[in-house]
């Protein structure tokens, strides 16, 4: 029979064995050492002047001076109409300032206009409409010094929008002219 000072006795022999066991389970054991490659000899890079700031990344966003993606991105290839106009805006006069003097600057590049419009309209008359937009594109950068025989143009009319949705929005996306590149630019 277990008298009450057994009983207590064990329970202290318990605890005391269950907190030692705790604290091996515990214990950190070292992992074994595997061996390892030698390191990689690095090279050495070669050393900048102390007030040489790094490169900066070019404005570019790495488009090769002279090609499609270099006119796209730093000139603009896209002008805005009004409804049922094909008069140049005020607001379009910059970025085609900005293609006339690109295309100055590459000589050898060949480029077509085309006209588009939103899908208001029968196609006959958007057809024409298109066809007038482009027209009055490829007359401004005429009068600013691109050769006529570089720029062909074409009307799209409402066939080809950019704005596949339908409202107000979506219909001034599509009221445009198009400034393609179609030979002579450089390869990206």
């Amino acid at each position: 029979m277990v008298t009450t000072r057994n009983a207590g006795s064990v329970l202290r022999l318990t605890l005391t064995a269950a907190a030692a066991l705790s604290l091996a389970a515990c214990a950190s054991h070292p992992k074994p050492a595997y061996p390892t490659a030698p390191p990689v000899a690095q090279r050495p890079e070669p050393p900048r002047a102390p007030s040489a700031p790094p490169p900066a990344e070019p404005v570019t966003q790495n488009a090769l001076p002279g090609s499609e993606r270099d006119f796209v991105i730093n000139i603009g290839d896209r002008v805005y109409f009004d409804f049922d106009k094909y008069d140049v805006r005020s607001d379009a006069t910059p970025l085609l300032d900005a293609q006339s003097s690109w295309l100055k600057r590459y000589p050898a590049v060949q480029v077509r206009i085309e006209g588009n419009c939103d899908e208001r309209g029968t196609r006959e008359y958007n057809l024409a409409l298109g066809a007038r937009r482009a027209n009055a594109v490829r007359e401004y950068l005429v009068s600013h010094g691109i050769e006529a025989a570089r720029i062909s143009t074409v009307s799209f009319g409402k066939e080809k929008p950019i704005d596949p949705g339908s409202g107000d929005e979506a219909d001034q996306h599509n009221r445009n002219g198009h400034t393609a590149i179609v030979s002579g630019a450089r390869m990206q």
